[in-house]
């Protein structure tokens, strides 16, 4: 069983993890983001984990086969594109997922990468915004945190 663990840092705050069982396995993403606004907010893997410029050194989605951004049950997708989390009235969002194209192994490793969470929510490419195919139209980033290695508890 392969672990990460992500702490966001911003205007909202989170802290999430990452668990793998095997080199072929879903990677299960859990965890909560809070202080956000009630609704949906974009959730993505970016290329970097840079923040020396806060959350906008991150880059872009993490992309390796250079595909149209969609959404996690897309054909067509970033490896990166999670989708969106759901925050309650009281601003908190339980964050609870299973995808198959992440990874803590190999070419779709996300160890090292950024975590952002959006403002808006992400249209899954489907928006027909000129920022549709390539971010989602998901908005400003909120906050960030670089993907580690997590202890084995």
């Amino acid at each position: 069983m392969a672990k990460a663990v992500c702490v966001l840092n911003g205007e909202v705050k989170g802290t999430l993890w990452f668990q793998q069982d095997g080199e072929k396995g879903p990677v299960v993403v859990s965890g909560e983001v809070s202080g956000l606004k009630q609704g949906l907010h974009g959730f993505h893997i970016h290329e970097f984990g840079d923040n020396t410029n806060g959350c906008i050194s991150a880059g872009p989605h993490f992309n390796p086969q250079g595909k149209d951004h969609g959404g996690p049950t897309s054909d067509v997708r970033h490896v990166g594109d999670l989708g969106n989390v759901e925050a309650g009235s009281n601003g908190v969002a339980m964050v609870s997922i299973s995808d198959k194209e992440i990874s803590l192994f190999g070419n779709n490793s996300i160890l090292g990468r950024t975590l952002v969470v959006h403002a808006d929510p992400d249209d899954m490419g489907a928006g027909g915004h000129e920022l549709s195919k390539t971010t989602g139209n998901a908005g400003a980033r909120l906050a960030c945190g670089v993907i580690g290695i997590a202890s084995k508890k």
